[in-house]
């Protein structure tokens, strides 16, 4: 058999009515939520721009040991010529 208790009913309704604080903690919570969103936005920008700034350090690195390559070749290269120039003379003298 079940019971109609006027109480148990009022209980019911009064689970359903909302705070008038409510929509106050919910409007905190949201805009915590999008402050934390906000937050991991500017994380990642940071990271990529970490990012850009490691890659552009590499490409100086690179680019600083191509001419410090390119310098040492046309050293070795002057190296070769004179020796050349040496042997050519040498050679004259030979004959």
């Amino acid at each position: 058999m079940k019971e109609n208790n006027p109480n148990r009913k009022q209980n019911f309704e009064k689970g359903f009515e909302v705070p008038e604080n409510q929509p106050a903690k919910l409007h905190v919570i949201g805009a915590a939520i999008v402050t934390l969103g906000e937050a991991i936005v500017t994380i990642a920008a940071l990271a990529e721009l970490q990012e850009l700034e490691e890659e552009q350090k590499l490409s100086s690195k690179q680019s600083h040991l191509l001419k410090e390559q390119s310098r040492q070749l046309d050293h070795m290269q002057k190296q070769i010529d004179l020796l050349t120039y040496q042997m050519s003379k040498m050679d004259r003298r030979k004959k």
